[in-house]
């Protein structure tokens, strides 16, 4: 079996199954990694072509989560969930809480929030069956919609790739294609039209084109077209897998940095981006700052400055991850994950002593 290999290659602590026919769910949770806390990801509603498929993404978004809060200093492990629905039709309260009842029995080793296809309504119900979620709105405790620290976050990753490739962290004049104009995305565009740069937008939603058509300095291209762009940043803004082995020779920036996850359709994009001179700022770097939100949410009452203060810092991991890519000579994802690898290594040790 394909994916008890890919556990065992990558570490990967448990996956659990979940089903409920009743209710209509089957579900997903993988947990990689909790050396440095509880496995905390999100729950994407998606319903794969197989459930191979599926449980293949849930993996990797989990390992990809035990990384991310790794390099963004918390002490937190990875895991994601999947509940396999179409997200416009097929979510219902019962749903939700039969997956709470799910989470639950993993007892606190995985945190839940909310992912591509959730809402902050869909956590609620999960709340009624686990306390094991984040994510919840404001008027019930939480921290709320997530994207404008994930969005501030990205604008601070990418002035630190400005400042590196051309030694100023301004944007002013500087033009972003961006790849999807979701939640996150907009909010990254108010921050960057502030800053005086200039945005090509794509996306295969006409009410998000709609809402990027009336802003000014803003201009619609088909989504096909995004990767022809003449411009300076190149935003992956939708799902995974934008950076690949066809795309990449078509992208005319000299920056990618964005923040969806998985943008590298296979590792080996790194070094085909590297060896094109683009500098790449590795995803689960640039986009920590929606784990960042829902870390200080957690068994706290919510720190909406303390989220900002260290979402900040992400500047300085993103420069620090260039520098050891220059000076070790090797591609940024490379030297993201050693950064990772670095501290859940030396956590490992420390108890072992």
């Amino acid at each position: 079996m394909e994916f008890v290999d890919f556990m065992q290659a990558n570490g990967h602590e448990e996956l659990a199954v979940w089903s409920d026919p009743a209710v209509g769910l089957k579900a997903f949770i993988a947990i990689h990694d909790t050396t440095l806390g509880p496995a905390l990801g999100g729950t994407r509603i998606w319903r794969h072509a197989s459930d191979e498929e599926a449980i293949m993404d849930v993996l990797r978004l989990a390992r990809a989560m035990t990384y991310k809060s790794a390099a963004a200093g918390l002490p937190l492990g990875g895991g994601k969930g999947l509940i396999v629905a179409d997200p416009n039709t097929e979510k219902t309260e019962a749903m939700f809480r039969s997956y709470g009842r799910f989470v639950d029995t993993l007892g606190g080793r995985y945190i839940t929030t909310e992912d591509v296809g959730a809402s902050a309504q869909d956590m609620e119900w999960i709340s009624y069956e686990t306390e094991h979620v984040v994510g919840l709105a404001r008027e019930l405790g939480g921290s709320g919609n997530p994207s404008s620290v994930t969005a501030f976050g990205v604008y601070q990753a990418m002035r630190a790739c400005a400042e590196h490739v051309w030694g100023s962290d301004s944007l002013e004049g500087r033009t972003v294609a961006m790849q999807g104009f979701g939640h996150v995305a907009t909010t990254l565009a108010d921050h960057l039209l502030q800053a005086g740069a200039k945005l090509v937008v794509a996306d295969v939603s006409k009410g998000a084109v709609a809402r990027a058509s009336v802003l000014d300095g803003v201009t619609i291209v088909e989504p096909a077209a995004i990767f022809d762009v003449a411009c300076d940043v190149f935003a992956p803004c939708a799902l995974g897998g934008a950076m690949s082995a066809g795309t990449i020779p078509r992208l005319t920036c000299a920056v990618v940095c964005g923040p969806a996850n998985n943008q590298l359709a296979e590792p080996e994009d790194a070094d085909r981006l590297e060896d094109r001179g683009i500098l790449y700022a590795p995803d689960y770097i640039v986009n920590a700052g929606g784990v960042i939100n829902v870390f200080f949410e957690l068994g706290r009452a919510y720190n909406a400055d303390a989220a900002v203060a260290k979402a900040r810092e992400i500047h300085d991991t993103v420069a620090g991850v260039i520098r050891s890519a220059k000076h070790e000579h090797i591609s940024t994802a490379t030297a993201a994950d050693r950064l990772a690898e670095r501290r859940l290594d030396s956590l490992r040790r420390a108890r072992l002593s």
